[in-house]
């Protein structure tokens, strides 16, 4: 059982909360969602609006774990939850979508794939199955903190007859998986970067992002068609001295 599994909630309220967003909930009451959105729903009082997609997605925050107590029990969405399985819990991305988590505080990570809301206790952005947290060193010390970046959704695809479940960047990421090896404010030292990473791998581009405080060069390496072929070139360049490489959807 973990420590911190207070912050998950029996399937009861989950219940009870859906009984008050779809019977309960008069004229007004429930938050109107965007265009295209799906419902929000409530806990505790408090309404929660999922995202439509996870087109970007990006978080830092603090992570925490759920394990024995809720083993067995169905989550929100509809799977039973297997505290073994690499699963997670949002409280807004869309349910099904897959995500990387990497402790920040030693470097691990993991991918999951969302199927659970949660965790509603303050400060926290996302619940991990007692399986994961074991793999990113989360189950001793209970919570850390983490960033979690959407990767892509399951997909069937029929190759030669055959049907093939496998993670895709889908409906809300264009392009193939990328390796992100480093991110600067400096565009010389993108270039330093790119030069240095070309002269062993393919494929080595730069993209700009723009944000409020200011633009970001980011050096990506490759472009991988699955998720598996991107993970093993994580590997290769954190085996090779760049362990914040990290794979994105692109």
């Amino acid at each position: 059982m973990g420590l911190f599994e207070s912050s998950r909630l029996p399937v009861g309220v989950w219940i009870s909360a859906l009984v008050v967003l779809v019977g309960c909930a008069g004229p007004g009451r429930a938050p109107k969602p965007p265009p295209g959105y799906p419902p929000p729903y409530q806990i505790n009082g408090k309404w929660y609006q999922p995202r439509k997609s996870a087109r970007d997605f990006r978080q830092r925050g603090i992570a925490s774990w759920y394990g024995r107590e809720f083993h067995g029990q169905k989550t929100s969405s509809g799977q039973i939850y297997d505290m073994h399985a690499m699963t997670g819990a949002h409280k807004t991305l869309p349910l099904g979508t897959y995500v990387s988590v990497h402790n920040l505080r030693n470097g691990k990570r993991v991918v999951v794939r969302i199927n659970d809301r949660g965790p509603f206790v303050r400060g926290r952005i996302i619940d991990l199955s007692y399986g994961a947290a074991k793999q990113i060193g989360l189950v001793g010390p209970g919570t850390a903190p983490v960033e979690v970046v959407a990767l892509g959704v399951p997909r069937k695809t029929t190759t030669h007859g055959e049907i093939q479940r496998t993670l895709v960047p889908s409906n809300y990421y264009v392009g193939d998986f990328s390796i992100q090896v480093g991110a600067f404010r400096e565009k010389e030292n993108a270039l330093r970067l790119k030069s240095k990473l070309a002269s062993t791998y393919q494929d080595v581009h730069i993209m700009v992002q723009e944000r409020s405080d200011g633009r970001l060069y980011k050096v990506y390496v490759a472009r991988c068609k699955t998720l598996e072929q991107a993970r093993q070139y994580e590997k290769i360049l954190e085996g090779d001295g760049y362990p914040d490489a990290m794979v994105v959807a692109r």
